[in-house]
Formats: C-alpha cells, structure tokens, sequence
C-alpha cells in the first residue's frame, strides 16, 4: 500500500486551527541554508534543487535500482525553518532581507546518509544547477512542538502566533527557540493568498510547577 503522509501522518501534516501540543518524531530530510527575502529568484531555485533530489529519490526504482526497505509513497511537503538576523531582530519592522531560513523535504525511513549522498552525486551529473553545492542530508532529533494551522497569507502568520502564544503560556509551556517551522500544504504560486494552508510549529519545554 502507498504510504500518503496526508492519510498516514494526519497528526504531523493536517491539524486543527487552534494550538496543539505535537511530538514530532525523528526525521530526515534533504535541506538548503539560506539568507534574505523568500519572494526572490534564490529561494525558488532552491526549492527545485530539493525537490530534484526527492524526486530522484522517489523514482529509483524506475531507474532500475530499488533500495533496501523501500516502499511506495507520495512526495512530503516542503518545510521551512524560520528566524532573523540580529540585525533583523533589533528592527522595529520585519524586512524580509533579514530572514534566516533552512528550507527542506522530508525523506522516508529508508533513505540513510550513503544513500542520499549517492543520489546528491547522480543529480549533480543529470541535472547540473549551482544550489545542490549547498544541498545536505540532516536527521532531525525528536521535539516536543506546538503547533496550528494557519490559513491565510503568509504575512498574517503573527495573528496566528498569538493565539499559540496563549495557549503556550495557558498550559505552563515555554518556547525554547525563535526559531519556527513552516510546512506547506499549498503551493503558493497556484492558490489564492487567502486560502493557503500552512502548519506552524514550535518547539517547546514544559515549566516546572512549584510545590
């Protein structure tokens, strides 16, 4: 059966819109570092690097070679990893050139460090393009993650961090990063702003009670 993170994982990829308490297990994913506005011709070409190298992942089979534990499964989404300069940080307006971000795809179960290096050297030589220098393969450690669905365009992502950050400081939570995830279940060139769907997440720690 085709693993669909959509029907499989609905916890990690589908919530609610109101703040959840998530454990986000263990996970591996191709992923690019970069700097400044999202908007720009960068961070697209960025985004195709990844999604080359998880489509070569996904199609090898086709290609003639299958990998030891692999199944059929629809592509996962891309995610970001969101923050800001310290210059960024000390504006009193959000410039968008200030921006930090990891940009990234998950990868199944089955695909070790031999492996994606492996495919990160085919695609180099099938498809050439100057970003998959920059590509790495990274396993995320487990974390303990508020999360909620944020409808809407991405500049109103703010309203929805309030009421996260309500529900943190209500259930004796603490964020422990200003870093945020973002994982994009619509693609922003195709949707209408108002109806993007997009999974905010951060990671926090529980606060311990006073006896």
């Amino acid at each position: 059966m085709k693993h669909e993170w959509r029907k499989h994982e609905k916890g990690l990829y589908l919530p609610k819109a109101k703040p959840e308490l998530v454990t986000v297990p263990e996970q591996k994913f191709f992923m690019i570092d970069g700097q400044g506005n999202p908007n720009g011709e960068e961070f697209a070409e960025k985004i195709k690097v990844l999604y080359s190298l998880a489509y070569a992942i996904r199609m090898m089979p086709k290609g003639g070679y299958t990998p030891q534990g692999y199944f059929e499964y629809t592509v996962y989404p891309l995610e970001g990893i969101w923050s800001l300069t310290e210059k960024g940080r000390q504006l009193q307006e959000l410039n968008k050139d200030e921006f930090l971000y990891t940009i990234m795809i998950r990868q199944p179960d089955f695909v070790s460090e031999e492996l994606a290096q492996l495919v990160m050297e085919q695609v180099k030589k099938k498809k050439p393009h100057p970003y998959l220098e920059d590509a790495y393969f990274q396993t995320a450690e487990q974390e303990e993650c508020v999360q909620m669905l944020h409808v809407g365009p991405y500049d109103n992502e703010p309203e929805t961090f309030a009421i996260m950050h309500e529900f943190t400081k209500n259930n004796n939570l603490e964020r422990i990063s200003l870093e945020h995830r973002e994982i994009y279940l619509s693609d922003a060139r195709k949707a209408a702003s108002a109806k993007l769907k997009t999974v905010l997440r951060y990671k926090i720690s529980h606060m311990q009670t006073e006896i």
